[in-house]
């Protein structure tokens, strides 16, 4: 802080005038930087949430991370979670110009290679803050240049104008819905509401559809951000929820993001919030579920079934699920189909079109999963290969939870004191009878 002392002309009284310190760059990217962790901005945001989830679920890298810039951290939304909420704490706040908020996303963008997301707090009201994202993305491809991947993102609220003036610019755009419910909003934003959230989502789809059909340029996608733990919502809600936001708004990806109350906020008192953090693991299986609806033919009645709701620590949703579908297995590798041999745990996409390839040229054993990098150690009990069974008595065994999850429980880095008691195959109802 910078303190002047003036004095008053008229009765001679000393005033000091408290200026907030001006913020050098590298203290608003460090300020950025912690910013972001409420912000899911790319696919390789999501799977940076937990180490287990790249090799889960594809077989293939994880996603680049993409760098989050924000025009500003002063909120006039008093959102219980957040820490730019405007009543939060006293810390440090920034607010940039939209020409300086593009040139630190060109050298961002630059050093990542890989694109920028532009993001913001709701500074003054929404439509001034959008307007200002907008310039900057404006600012970002006329005057600069840039030619990249661009995310920006959408206010709740925001004037469809505005949403159309923004897209012009931008690859993908996003509103976040956060809460599953709601009813939700009045305990956790109190200045959230269904209308302003689903508001800017119809809009961003129904200029999609009506750009492409027009054949003008136009974001060509939209993503949204749920919290998983903001209220008593079990995991099959949650994914109920998503797979209609994709069927309904087209969208391109749902992430999710823990949520986190880990300090009083001054306006919620009378909720008696309770402090809450929810563990990373639980993230890890929301985006493997995830990626089965969306990409695997699952339904959310699949891996969440109304007698066992949430989703396991243990175990990836596939794998669950094949527990509850014994009868099914073991597949033989050389006969089962594409959409068989998807739903074998272990063996994600391309690893199914590997399969399909080979058995073209040779019969397919387990020598040969094995070069083609397939698991053997999560695979063997569900498969044959040429009428060979490496399971051992496996499928057979009362203490199968315990033989898949044995030395499992920990591989996303969730840290000890989050693990649950380990259930009973009973309890989950899993068993080698499909109708249980």
């Amino acid at each position: 802080m910078f303190v002047f002392e003036m004095y008053s002309e008229r009765v001679f009284t000393k005033v000091q005038i408290i200026l907030p310190k001006k913020l050098e760059t590298e203290e608003k990217l460090a300020l950025m930087q912690a910013d972001a962790e409420f912000e899911v901005g790319s696919d390789g945001d999501a799977e940076l949430t937990a180490a287990a989830f790249a090799s889960a679920i594809k077989g293939r890298p994880a996603p680049a991370k993409v760098p989050k810039l924000f025009l500003a951290s002063s909120c006039i939304f008093n959102c219980a979670y957040c820490s730019c909420r405007c009543g939060g704490e006293e810390r440090l706040h920034y607010c940039n110009s939209p020409a300086e908020l593009a040139r630190l996303a060109a050298a961002a963008a630059s050093e990542n290679g890989h694109g920028v997301f532009l993001s913001s707090a709701i500074y003054r009201n929404a439509d001034y803050t959008q307007e200002l994202l907008a310039e900057a993305s404006r600012i970002l491809r006329e005057d600069i240049g840039y030619k990249g991947y661009l995310h920006t993102k959408i206010m709740p609220g925001a004037d469809p104008a505005l949403i159309a003036k923004t897209g012009q610019y931008a690859s993908r755009l996003s509103v976040n819905i956060e809460v599953v419910h709601s009813t939700v909003f009045s305990r956790i934003a109190k200045q959230k509401n269904k209308q302003n959230i689903l508001g800017p989502l119809r809009q961003i789809s129904l200029q999609i559809r009506q750009a492409r059909e027009e054949k003008r340029p136009f974001a060509v996608g939209q993503t949204t951000q749920l919290m998983a733990g903001s209220s008593d919502e079990t995991d099959r809600t949650i994914l109920t929820l998503s797979d209609a936001l994709y069927r309904t708004y087209r969208l391109k990806r749902v992430y999710y993001t823990p949520f986190q109350y880990r300090h009083a906020a001054k306006g919620y008192e009378a909720e008696n919030l309770p402090m809450r953090q929810t563990p990373r693991w639980r993230m890890t299986r929301l985006y493997q579920a995830d990626r089965l609806i969306q990409l695997y033919g699952f339904t959310p009645d699949d891996v969440t079934p109304e007698n066992d709701p949430y989703l396991h620590q243990e175990l990836d949703p596939k794998t669950t699920w094949a527990l509850r579908h014994l009868d099914l297995y073991p597949v033989e590798v050389n006969q089962a189909d594409f959409e068989t041999l998807i739903r074998v745990p272990g063996i994600g996409i391309t690893y199914a079109n590997r399969i399909l390839e080979a058995r073209r040229h040779a019969t397919v054993t387990h020598e040969l999963l094995k070069k083609m990098r397939i698991s053997l150690k999560r695979c063997a009990c569900f498969i044959t290969c040429d009428g060979k069974y490496r399971g051992g008595s496996m499928l057979d065994s009362s203490d199968l939870w315990r033989l898949l999850t044995d030395g499992a429980a920990q591989s996303d880095g969730s840290p000890a004191s989050d693990r649950q008691d380990e259930p009973a195959i009973q309890k989950t109802g899993i068993s080698r009878d499909k109708s249980l």
